[in-house]
C-alpha cells in the first residue's frame, strides 16, 4: 500500500531496528538533536475541503473525489511535502482526481477544464521533488493520473525500440521488455514509483553515469495531446529538418501539452558486469581521477565519486579523500579489461583500489541508493532536516562553485539554527563537467523544519546561479525552482516559450505556474 504522505510502500518503511540504529547515528553525527518521533495524522482527522466543481455526466466514471485520493495527488516527494504532510498542513487540494482509460478521454477532459477555467495538472507516479504537482493557483484544479495509460502498445524488435503509453510504472515497462532481452535503461531512483511520461515532461536522469544519462536521447517519437490538437513527430532515428518538435514537449513538465504514449529507444539487456571501489586521500586528486574516466571513453555505467562525508554515511566508509564507486556492463563482450584500465587511471591519480567482493560495489550502492528515501522520511518525522539538491557544470568551475555552494549553505544553517552537515557526491560525468549532489542534513525546530529547510534552499540556489550552474541537473524546475530558472533561460526563448503556451494552451489550464506565469 503506498503512503498518502510520503514515500513508497508502507510495507518498506523504515521500523524497528532499523529505524533505532539510523536515528542512533545521527545522534552520534548531531549530539544535542532534538530527535523526537511523530506520527502522521491520519485522513479521517483531516479537514479535506469539498471539491468546487462536478465534472460533466460523460466524465463522471472517470473522476474521484475521495479524500485520500486527493490527498494522494496534492503533493510530491520532497522534504518540505512530507514534512507538511506530517504536520497535518493542507495547503490546496485538487478538487477531483481524473483518471482517463483512452486517449479520447485526455481530449474530452482538456476540452471540459478549457470551457470551464480548470486548472489541469498531470500526474504519472507523484515523485516529483520541486512543486510539480501541486495546485497553487487558488483556484478550482484537478489532477490528470495517467496511471490507466500505461500499455506498451508494440515492440519492433528489428530496430530494438518500443511504442509506450505514458502511464506505464518503470517495474512494469521492464517487466515487458525483460522477455524480449530488451531494457529501456533508464532507472532512477524513482523508478519504481514514477512513469514513462513524468520521465519525459521532466527530462529525468537515471542511474547510469555517462552516455545515455537522460531520457531524452532514448526518445524516437512522441504522441502529445494539447487543447490545440495532437501532436505527433515522425518515428525516425535522426533528423535535421529544423527544430526538433520533440524537444519542444521533453521537460515541457505538462505546460504544453499531456504526452500520451512514444516511441523508445531500446537496449539489449546487459551480460557481463565488473565494478569496484576506490579510496583516495585527497578529494581534488578523486575529482580529477573521475574527469580523466569520463574523458577518456571507457563510459562506466557507474562512476559515482562520494565526498568524504557522503561515504561515510551513506556508504559507511571512511576515507579521508572520498570513495569513487565503479562499474561496467556490456551486452557484447566481457567488460574486465575497461575496469582494468579504469582501475589504472585511479591509480596514476592516487587512488587505492580496493579488493573486488563478490557483490558488485554498483549493486552495492544502488541498493543503498533506493533505500535513502525512505530513511529521509523516518529522520523527517524525527525533526530532522533532510534533504538534496543537484546542479552541472564545467570541470573547470567545480572547485569554485563547490566551495561557494558549502559556505552557502554553512551559512544559511546558522542563520536558521540548524546544526549539521552538508556531503557531495557526482551522479553523472560528462567529458566537459561533473552533476554534483549535495546533500543536507541537520537537526531542525518540530514544526519550523520546513521554512529553515526552504532558507537553505534560497541560499544555495542563488550560489549556484551567481556561478553559472544550472538550478537542476535532473529534478526538474516545476514551482520551486522558477526564481532561478527565470535567470538562467535566455529571455528571447522565454519569449519563445510564452508564445508557444498562448498558442497550444490558449486557456491556460495546463499546470498553472510551472515554467511560464498563467496569462
Amino acid at each position: 500500500m503506498r503512503y498518502w504522505w510520503g514515500w513508497g510502500h508502507v510495507e518498506d518503511a523504515v521500523t524497528g531496528a532499523e529505524r533505532a540504529a539510523l536515528i542512533d547515528r545521527v545522534a552520534g553525527l548531531l549530539p544535542g538533536a532534538d530527535l523526537t518521533g511523530h506520527e502522521p495524522p491520519e485522513v479521517g482527522d483531516l479537514d479535506v475541503r469539498p471539491p468546487r466543481v462536478t465534472a460533466p455526466p460523460s466524465l463522471a466514471a472517470l473522476c474521484s473525489d475521495d479524500p485520500a485520493d486527493r490527498l494522494g495527488h496534492a503533493r510530491g516527494k520532497a522534504f518540505r511535502d512530507v514534512v507538511r504532510n506530517l504536520l497535518g498542513e493542507l495547503g490546496e487540494v485538487p478538487d477531483l482526481v481524473v483518471r482517463p482509460g483512452t486517449e479520447s478521454d485526455v481530449v474530452d477532459v482538456l476540452d471540459w477544464c478549457a470551457g470551464a477555467g480548470i486548472a489541469l495538472i498531470p500526474y504519472g507516479g507523484g515523485s516529483s521533488v520541486v512543486g510539480g504537482v501541486e495546485p497553487r493557483g487558488g483556484g478550482p484544479a484537478i489532477s490528470l493520473d495517467l496511471g490507466r495509460l500505461a500499455d506498451v502498445v508494440e515492440i519492433d524488435t528489428t530496430a530494438r525500440a518500443a511504442r509506450v503509453q505514458a502511464g506505464v510504472y518503470g517495474p512494469a515497462l521492464e517487466d515487458h521488455l525483460r522477455p524480449r532481452g530488451l531494457t529501456l535503461r533508464h532507472f532512477p531512483q524513482s523508478f519504481e514509483f514514477s512513469t514513462l511520461g513524468g520521465w519525459l515532461a521532466t527530462r529525468s536522469g537515471g542511474h547510469y553515469a555517462t552516455v545515455l544519462t537522460h531520457i531524452d536521447d532514448m526518445v524516437e517519437a512522441l504522441r502529445v495531446v494539447t487543447p490545440a490538437g495532437v501532436s505527433e513527430s515522425l518515428r525516425l532515428p535522426g533528423s535535421g529538418a529544423g527544430p526538433s518538435p520533440d524537444r519542444l514537449f521533453l521537460g515541457s513538465e505538462g505546460t504544453l501539452g499531456i504526452i500520451t504514449e512514444a516511441w523508445m529507444r531500446l537496449q539489449q539487456r546487459p551480460r557481463w558486469r565488473a565494478g569496484a571501489s576506490v579510496l583516495f586521500t585527497a578529494n581534488d586528486d578523486a575529482v580529477d581521477a573521475t574527469r580523466a574516466l569520463a574523458q577518456s571513453g571507457l563510459n562506466p555505467a557507474n562512476c559515482r565519486l562520494l565526498d568524504p562525508m557522503e561515504a561515510l554515511l551513506n556508504a559507511g566508509t571512511d576515507s579521508p579523500g572520498g570513495v569513487l564507486v565503479l562499474g561496467f556492463e556490456s551486452a557484447d563482450h566481457p567488460v574486465d579489461a575497461l575496469l582494468d584500465r579504469a582501475l589504472e587511471l585511479c591509480r596514476d591519480h592516487g587512488g587505492r583500489p580496493q579488493p573486488r567482493a563478490k557483490r558488485d560495489a554498483s549493486d552495492t550502492w544502488r541498493a543503498a541508493f533506493l533505500r535513502m528515501p525512505y530513511q529521509r522520511d523516518a529522520l523527517a518525522a524525527h525533526g530532522m532536516i533532510v534533504e538534496t539538491f543537484e546542479t552541472a557544470c564545467t570541470w573547470g568551475a567545480f572547485p569554485a562553485l563547490r566551495e561557494a555552494v558549502l559556505a552557502a549553505a554553512r551559512r544559511a544553517m546558522d542563520e536558521a539554527g540548524a546544526q549539521g552537515v552538508v556531503t557531495c557526491r557526482f551522479t553523472h560525468v560528462y567529458p566537459d563537467g561533473p552533476a554534483p549532489y549535495f546533500g543536507v542534513y541537520a537537526s531542525g525546530r518540530w514544526g519550523s523544519t520546513v521554512a529553515q529547510w526552504d532558507e537553505i534552499k534560497t541560499a544555495v540556489s542563488d550560489a549556484l546561479s551567481a556561478h553559472r550552474a544550472t538550478i537542476t541537473h535532473h529534478h526538474a524546475v516545476g514551482r520551486d525552482h522558477r526564481p532561478w530558472y527565470d535567470r538562467q533561460r535566455p529571455a528571447p526563448f522565454a519569449a519563445a516559450l510564452r508564445a508557444v503556451k498562448s498558442t497550444l494552451d490558449p486557456a491556460g489550464i495546463l499546470n498553472p505556474g510551472v515554467l511560464i506565469d498563467p496569462s
